[in-house]
């Protein structure tokens, strides 16, 4: 044994190397790693859920490396997996992100922009609206203990120490990010719907009457047609996303 592996203790071993994972996996996961909440507490977090799961997932993890090199492999193994899982998770929450920036795009306001804290930029009022609320809906369902279940199933899915296959997790984020857009297409789509009739039917009146002003006429109506559908149809449009957000989080949990 080299002198490292006599001043680290082999159970601060297993508490590091289980830490390594869960702490890189808290620090970009959706809600409650979010950049608006401080660092120290999404730090303590990730100290205090390793501290309850390490006695559990001892047996699973591998014996600590006779050489600098290869701990410093088995580390960044842990902190590739614990990132590729935050990861996936978060592209699930950005198709609220595409939706709310469709939406608004049709409704008349894709120049009011605000910044949007869940992806660290400029977005629509729609999609700071959609996305925050999505937050709030998946705490208040208690679907953050899927993404915390998730993390800790991932010992079986993707074992302490072995090098995952890099080809298959780029894979795997290519079909979330296309899965993610689609389902942003498909919560706008009843907006899409509705503003093609509007101005369709905009059109229409425009040629069988020339001389009105279509656009003072038209654009206010516009704005107002796209709250009134959003105050009609966000509730189903959320139910919809958490029902997407729990399907892409289940391949990832050991009970399916």
């Amino acid at each position: 044994m080299h002198f490292y592996s006599e001043l680290v203790p082999l159970e601060f071993f297993k508490f590091a190397l289980v830490f390594c994972r869960i702490g890189a996996f808290l620090m970009i996961m959706p809600t409650i790693g979010e950049s608006y909440i401080s660092p120290r507490v999404r730090l303590l977090f990730s100290l205090m859920m390793t501290l309850v799961v390490t006695p559990v997932l001892a047996k699973n993890l591998p014996e600590m490396p006779v050489t600098i090199a290869g701990l410093a492999v088995l580390v960044g193994i842990e902190i590739l997996i614990g990132l590729f899982l935050a990861q996936i998770m978060r592209i699930l929450t950005t198709a609220l992100s595409t939706a709310g920036t469709v939406i608004a795009f049709v409704t008349g306001f894709s120049n009011a922009m605000l910044f949007n804290p869940l992806i660290s930029s400029q977005g629509s009022l729609h999609s700071v609206l959609l996305s925050m609320l999505g937050s709030v809906l998946i705490l208040a369902t208690d679907m953050h203990h899927l993404m915390l279940r998730a993390i800790i199933d991932s010992y079986q899915l993707f074992a302490p120490g072995v090098m995952p296959v890099v080809g298959d997790m780029a894979d795997t984020i290519a079909k979330t990010v296309a899965k993610s857009f689609l389902m942003g297409m498909q919560l706008a789509s009843p907006f899409l719907l509705l503003s093609i009739m509007y101005n369709v039917l905009l059109g229409l009146l425009a040629r069988l009457m020339p001389q009105l002003q279509v656009f003072f006429i038209g654009l206010p109506l516009q704005i107002m047609m796209g709250i009134t559908a959003l105050a009609i149809g966000i509730s189903g449009l959320m139910i919809w996303f958490l029902r997407y957000f729990a399907e892409g989080i289940s391949p990832f949990l050991s009970i399916g």
